[in-house]
């Protein structure tokens, strides 16, 4: 699906979903007005005059039922083909292994790309996880023989996801190898036509404060250098907050046993010896199966090459 096909498609989805609403309204309207009339002549028993607004009561009702069931908008499906002349999406959604997942995100992040979704991340199937070898309610972090921020896995509670809400449990920790400079910069999403503007690189956390409160503070190795729509993506739920918000909503669902928990591991991902990481790989499973997602997280911004051995950048 080309870039225009999918602003049609939204465009679609917006008109209907306006169209189904007005629709429902208007049926509202005469529906009630035909039933008042049924009412005034059905009292006096002028069976005769009532009935041609029976009729219209039933009609405008069943429309009103109509507009209302079909105001499920179309589901809309990562693009597949080319957004761009020279990007193939076909392949990035196939990746499962880690050294898929690493050469497509090499191959994005080379072209400045914000991937399937618009949004810097992808959904790469199940899990690749099993029950992490942690005491429920803690966390691990690492780093590698670079001293670059490694795999970082939690047991996560309930417990702990309560303990952040509301507010910040702490102040994010400079990454290893954090850029010297971070300059502001203004990214222009193609995902809602919309631009950032501030600072292009954030402390971003592996396992968020949201799901881990005062633990995810606790080491400098729990933090990455990541890019704005990295650490959020192009409209605030994407980037490393789509894998975060999975997590939190098998808690705000409220529907998992007062034992439960969450694995969840998250992988910087590196290419060869760069400070910088070109995304990062979510696992995520919990104790009762409910879940079970891994979520490809891109570093990089739309518009802006970057050296990811010291964070330089420059405008594409």
């Amino acid at each position: 699906m080309e870039i225009n096909k999918l602003i049609s498609l939204l465009s679609l989805k917006t008109e209907w979903l306006a169209r189904s609403q007005t629709t429902m309204i208007f049926t509202a309207i005469l529906s009630s007005i035909s039933l008042t009339i049924f009412i005034f002549y059905a009292s006096r028993k002028k069976w005769l005059s009532s009935l041609p607004w029976l009729s219209g009561l039933i009609i405008f009702s069943g429309l009103f039922l109509f507009s209302g069931s079909y105001q499920k908008t179309p589901n809309i499906q990562p693009i597949t083909e080319n957004m761009h002349s020279d990007v193939n999406f076909g392949p990035v959604l196939k990746a499962k292994t880690n050294d898929e997942i690493r050469q497509n995100l090499i191959m994005l992040t080379n072209k400045s790309n914000s991937g399937p979704m618009r949004n810097y991340y992808w959904n790469a199937g199940d899990s690749q996880i099993g029950n992490l070898n942690l005491d429920i309610g803690t966390v691990k972090y690492s780093h590698d023989s670079q001293g670059r921020s490694s795999v970082a896995q939690g047991k996560l509670t309930y417990d702990m996801y309560q303990e952040s809400k509301g507010s910040r449990q702490g102040i994010p920790l400079n990454p290893p190898f954090w850029p010297r400079y971070n300059p502001k910069v203004a990214i222009h999403y193609s995902l809602g036509n919309r631009t950032y503007h501030g600072y292009m690189y954030n402390r971003s956390h592996s396992i968020a404060d949201s799901l881990a409160g005062t633990a995810s503070y606790t080491s400098k190795y729990n933090f990455t250098t990541g890019t704005r729509p990295q650490n959020v993506g192009a409209d605030q739920n994407g980037g490393m907050r789509a894998a975060e918000e999975i997590a939190e909503g098998y808690w705000q669902e409220g529907k998992h046993s007062t034992n439960a928990y969450i694995n969840y591991q998250v992988t910087p991902i590196y290419n060869g010896n760069e400070t910088i990481s070109r995304g990062s790989i979510v696992d995520i499973k919990s104790s009762d199966g409910h879940i079970n997602r891994r979520v490809v997280v891109i570093n990089d911004a739309e518009g802006y090459i970057i050296n990811y051995n010291n964070g330089q950048i420059s405008k594409k």
